[in-house]
């Protein structure tokens, strides 16, 4: 596989080494020392965005320019990155406005043009899902913090069109929607990946049919290395350890959430509630998406799916959510 069986393996395996490495930063450092980093971090994460939309700097790929060419035949892939730092961007501006002690002298504007300016970066690199991803979980952010959304009434009425002409001028987009509404429709095109997937999981019965054999069924999706691992390890593992790995996810979200509730800190509160439902919901979609549940997003499996960006950024927010339990 690209001219080596341990290719991806190589690259995964270093960019976890640098994912630990920021795992560490984030878990030891002081929360002040991070917020002082907060502007040199979120600038670089929107230079890192515009570099994607220059040519010979950014890598195309299916029509897209998403991620930013690296020596030694590495990539970055900047929505990735987009998922932390708006979450800590967001978190910085409610722990500023709570702070303020005239109700008139708030202003919830920054907050959301920050948001929508990043999203609309993700969104311009045809990374339509992954938006909509950061755009829901930042709308959590405002409800849990207590925030006034009604801003968010009028954009819908922007968005919603936005959205559904965005579906339909884009046939890829439009062929996955067809295909979760019509799943007996389409099985060597549209629904080929999804229908292999299940055929998967059906395949791994209860007990699994053991690490590093029971791939027969899997290895035949498409980039099953990439959004639908699950598949694969649903096969080779059965669905014990499928129940087993929802209950880590479980206890994950508890401990997460619990860290974030109890911390005084409100920009570590905010940052952490923002940080676990980034893992969370993406688990939960990227595992739906394989069962057959959602259409077809492109969101990777945190902690599984092949992708340097994906577990570079992964570890970082856990280093911070241990960073926030740490000093509860």
């Amino acid at each position: 596989f690209l001219g080596n069986s341990l290719t991806i393996v190589r690259r995964q395996f270093i960019c976890s080494l640098v994912g630990f490495a920021g795992l560490l930063f984030f878990w030891i450092s002081n929360m002040k020392f991070i917020r002082k980093c907060l502007p040199f971090i979120v600038t670089a994460v929107f230079i890192l965005c515009i570099l994607t939309f220059i040519p010979g700097i950014s890598i195309e790929k299916n029509g897209a320019r998403r991620w930013i060419r690296l020596p030694f035949n590495f990539s970055l892939q900047s929505s990735e990155f987009v998922k932390f730092a708006v979450v800590l961007f967001i978190a910085n501006l409610f722990d500023k406005q709570l702070k303020i002690q005239n109700p008139e002298d708030k202003n919830i504007f920054p907050c959301v043009l920050g948001m929508l300016l990043f999203i609309l970066l993700v969104f311009l690199h045809k990374d339509f899902s992954t938006s909509a991803f950061i755009f829901a979980v930042c709308v959590l952010m405002f409800i849990v913090s207590g925030m006034k959304i009604a801003w968010l009434f009028p954009l819908m009425t922007i968005l919603i069109p936005l959205v559904v002409f965005s579906i339909l001028t884009e046939s890829y987009r439009l062929d996955r929607i067809i295909g979760f509404l019509n799943p007996e429709e389409g099985q060597l095109d549209i629904n080929f990946q999804s229908n292999r997937a299940k055929m998967a999981i059906s395949a791994g019965g209860i007990w699994g049919e053991g690490i590093g054999v029971g791939i027969r069924e899997s290895i035949k999706i498409p980039e099953v290395h990439a959004d639908y691992i699950f598949a694969c390890w649903a096969e080779a593992m059965g669905f014990i350890w499928v129940l087993i790995y929802f209950i880590l996810l479980g206890f994950f979200a508890f401990r997460g959430y619990k860290a974030a509730w109890e911390n005084d800190d409100a920009f570590s509160s905010y940052a952490c509630f923002g940080c676990v439902s980034m893992i969370l919901f993406q688990s939960l979609m990227n595992c739906g998406v394989v069962c057959g549940l959602f259409p077809s997003t492109g969101i990777p499996l945190p902690f599984f799916s092949s992708g340097g960006s994906s577990i570079i950024v992964t570890l970082c927010m856990c280093g911070f959510i241990l960073n926030v339990s740490r000093n509860n």
